[in-house]
């Protein structure tokens, strides 16, 4: 039994320290080396204070800002230590109300716009956390972010062409807008 036991044991500690120490500390070293920003989490700093990461969401609530798509995640919106969706389905009482409220705050914060309003502004992902919208839905808010901040159309569809992003390998998901990253670009440049 124990010639049996002995190889058996020296292998799992082998393998616990190969792949729990060993390999983790390699691929953090390697990413840290080649990707350095990704590595640290994207993080954005604005005059030595770390502002957000351009891989999760903010909850952008004022009518100046572009708005990102809403997040189901608890206690508080985009929480990333809560990561989940709503789980409920198309039929759930609850879920039509949270999407008809939506829709009514973004009519608010916008009553002559006639665009349909995208599905992206008014329901919730898996995560939670998405930091992106669509083309479709900075669209639909720049009249509003226009008019708000005192700005040209032409000036803030500019900035959300700026801030775009492709397809992934020009084939993986829909062309997207970073949130954070339009919104510090109409704090910081455009503002008047």
């Amino acid at each position: 039994m124990n010639t049996m036991i002995r190889p058996a044991v020296s292998l799992f500690v082998l393998l616990t320290v190969v792949t729990g120490v060993v390999y983790p500390l390699a691929v953090t070293g390697v990413a840290k080396a080649a990707f350095p920003h990704q590595a640290e989490g994207s993080l954005i700093v604005k005059q030595g204070k770390v502002i957000g990461s351009s891989l999760i969401g903010q909850n952008f609530i004022e009518p100046k800002y572009f708005w990102g798509r809403p997040s189901a995640t608890g206690p508080m919106p985009y929480n990333a230590s809560g990561s989940g969706g709503s789980n409920q389905g198309p039929l759930n009482p609850a879920l039509v109300e949270a999407v008809k409220g939506r829709i009514d705050a973004l009519k608010a914060a916008d009553p002559g716009n006639a665009l349909p309003v995208p599905i992206d502004l008014v329901s919730t992902s898996a995560s939670g956390l998405d930091p992106h919208i669509s083309i479709a839905a900075a669209q639909y808010q720049a009249a509003r972010v226009a008019r708000v901040r005192g700005l040209s159309n032409e000036a803030v569809h500019a900035a959300i062409t700026r801030h775009s992003e492709g397809r992934l390998f020009g084939l993986l998901g829909e062309a997207r807008v970073n949130v954070l990253e339009l919104n510090l670009e109409l704090d910081q440049t455009l503002a008047h």
